[in-house]
């Protein structure tokens, strides 16, 4: 299942891709892991989401004397997948290293990251673990630690080691829709091909929660996926990720992200995981439960 890898000598131009909005208690420490990065073929490109903080001040601030070549670009806002997708379409690296306000990167993240995705083409998309940035004394927080600080071991099919595995390895993993449902991480924790958003397109945007996930999995129909079993990046815990709100809404998303694996990966998932989704959301099976209704009625 695992390949070995191998470095190959190249320096592609890397986009560490900010989107920002009221980032600005963070942003500062967030920018200054970026550009202190051991590898130095970078560009910054920040999106801003019209900030009515100090954001975009402490942005200029920091970036004002930097060597790194960074782009500031206002955005309308119009959600978060609409920020993530707006930044990669005003990038110009070979590959995008997404960076959110509240992250911070390890110097080495996008060298080592770049060492294994440019050590073979068939490679996508490259994560690596997490350390997080958390309040011991607050509940939530420990609740999300338990449950989703330590991704990789979720597969419970396989044992997810370092070096390179076949996208279509996971999702044919009986496990891929059972919790955690993101067991790749957040968009700081992964490196991704340019080519790919060519080839699959972007962020679906009408998605919330999601869509940092449903993109991974469309990703990996058609790329192999690396991983760094090294944490590289500091992903920080707030009120989103670390409370239950929005049940509701979270509810109605799943009926989302079901239809788009129902369009986009239904013959690479797993035959139990494609009956069950076949069951939900296909027209016959829809009817099929209809007349089922119908008759028990008469």
């Amino acid at each position: 299942m695992m390949k070995l890898f191998k470095m190959i000598n190249s320096n592609p131009l890397v986009s560490i891709c900010i989107p920002t909005y009221n980032g600005g208690k963070f942003i500062k420490e967030a920018l200054q892991s970026a550009v202190e990065q051991t590898y130095k073929n970078i560009e910054i490109i920040i999106s801003d989401d019209n900030s009515n903080d100090e954001t975009l001040i402490i942005i200029k601030d920091v970036l004002k004397d930097c060597t790194v070549p960074f782009y500031i670009y206002n955005h309308e806002p119009k959600g978060i997948g609409e920020n993530w997708n707006h930044c990669v379409k005003k990038s110009k690296g070979t590959y995008i290293k997404f960076l959110f306000q509240d992250d911070v990167l390890a110097i080495d993240c996008v060298e080592k990251m770049i060492n294994l995705i440019e050590s073979d083409p068939k490679i996508g998309m490259v994560y690596c673990k997490r350390n997080i940035i958390y309040d011991a004394n607050n509940r939530d927080h420990i609740s999300w630690i338990n449950n989703y600080a330590i991704l990789h071991k979720s597969w419970f099919e396989f044992e997810v080691e370092e070096g390179i595995t076949k996208g279509t390895t996971y999702l044919k993993n009986i496990n891929l829709m059972k919790n955690p449902l993101n067991k790749i991480g957040e968009p700081t924790a992964v490196l991704i091909k340019k080519e790919c958003f060519e080839k699959i397109g972007y962020f679906n945007i009408k998605l919330k929660q999601s869509l940092d996930f449903e993109y991974w999995y469309r990703l990996m129909k058609f790329y192999d996926i690396g991983f760094v079993n090294e944490k590289l990046i500091f992903f920080r815990l707030h009120p989103d990720q670390a409370t239950f709100a929005n049940r509701k809404s979270n509810l109605n998303e799943m009926e989302s992200l079901r239809e788009s694996l129902y369009r986009t990966i239904f013959w690479q998932l797993h035959p139990e995981r494609r009956w069950k989704l076949f069951k939900t959301q296909s027209k016959i099976a829809n009817l099929v439960r209809f007349f089922k209704r119908l008759l028990s009625k008469n």
